[in-house]
């Protein structure tokens, strides 16, 4: 039995690496890592933008580079097309032995407030030796928008678990191959076990990767993967779901997009709304995938948290499956 299903699992695979897509989700992971650390600050780094002319006196860029990120240039006319893009940057020109602060218009007010101090700061002689400064540490060493970043690619990697599934049963179908199970020496279950590791495997894999590329090596990966299997039930069985009734590749991956909407949703729930309405969201598992992920990648939780956060979504995870079987056996048995 274990060596046909690990023939069902190479044979997907092998499928899978000759497909576009699916190649695409098994990268996805290292992808989304290399982008997160190319475009997310890190907890110390600053996010005010100022744009200076290279020909400038050094000492007067050196200042604003300890408190702003400082892109030079070498006209006052390409500073002024940098400050016109769609970002928010401010521009500091010279002019008649003095400086301007040159703005768009719609930049954030606190950042023109920033700037302007920096300047006054400047005028005056004032830097950080001149300042009494009380540093309160709240414990945050890892930056928030890295976290949130990476919390919700650990879920994407479920639900795209479920996707390669879906793609490799509709395969299955293309080549007239899946209706063989109810003649071959595999017995149903064993098909599905086979079908479901490709599901599983590349995920932890995936994240697994991602979690050091990111810098969250240290985490207990043990924790990580507990969740990350607890809600992959839900994706593995929507796989199944969407497989059977698609005779489509295109039709079904999109067909399994439907599980963004309450994974984004317990995402903005459980970030932005107050305690009195996350009450709502509590029926979707990923609410609590993402809750339990944030106190892993924190390193806040406890065991005991973390066990009744996997205990919710595989209950959950299990009035689905109770709800989707007998679909699932129907379309395999047709």
């Amino acid at each position: 039995m274990v060596k046909k299903i690990t023939a069902i699992f190479l044979r997907d695979m092998k499928v899978s690496l000759r497909d576009f897509i699916a190649l695409y989700i098994i990268a996805f992971p290292l992808i989304f890592a290399v982008v997160i650390n190319l475009f997310v600050p890190g907890i110390n780094e600053a996010t005010v933008s100022i744009a200076m002319l290279s020909g400038d006196d050094s000492a007067h860029i050196d200042y604003y580079r300890d408190y702003a990120q400082v892109e030079v240039f070498e006209t006052p006319g390409e500073v002024t097309r940098r400050v016109a893009q769609r970002d928010n940057l401010v521009g500091i020109l010279p002019e008649n032995n003095d400086y301007y602060i040159l703005v768009q218009g719609n930049e954030p007010e606190g950042l023109v407030d920033y700037v302007k101090t920096l300047r006054a700061y400047e005028y005056f002689g004032v830097s950080s030796a001149d300042t009494s400064v009380e540093f309160v540490d709240f414990g945050r060493t890892i930056p928030p928008m890295k976290k949130l970043f990476v919390n919700v690619a650990i879920m994407l990697g479920s639900v795209l678990g479920g996707m390669l599934i879906a793609l490799n049963i509709v395969e299955e179908k293309v080549d007239n191959t899946i209706s063989a199970i109810n003649v071959s020496p595999v017995s149903r279950i064993g098909f599905i076990i086979g079908k479901s590791i490709i599901g599983i495997l590349v995920p932890v894999v995936g994240i697994v990767i991602m979690l050091i590329v990111t810098g969250f090596a240290d985490v207990n990966l043990i924790q990580i993967l507990m969740m990350l299997l607890a809600s992959s039930i839900i994706s593995i069985l929507v796989g199944f779901i969407e497989g059977i009734n698609n005779d489509d590749v295109i039709n079904a991956a999109g067909n399994i997009k439907i599980l963004f909407l309450p994974l984004m949703g317990s995402v903005a729930a459980a970030e932005m709304l107050a305690d009195k309405w996350q009450k709502f969201f509590y029926w979707i598992p990923f609410y609590w995938t993402y809750k339990a992920n944030d106190m892993i990648l924190s390193k806040s939780g406890t065991w005991g948290e973390i066990l009744i956060y996997t205990a919710i979504v595989i209950a959950i995870s299990a009035l689905v499956f109770a709800a989707l079987a007998p679909k699932i056996r129907k379309g395999l048995e047709g």
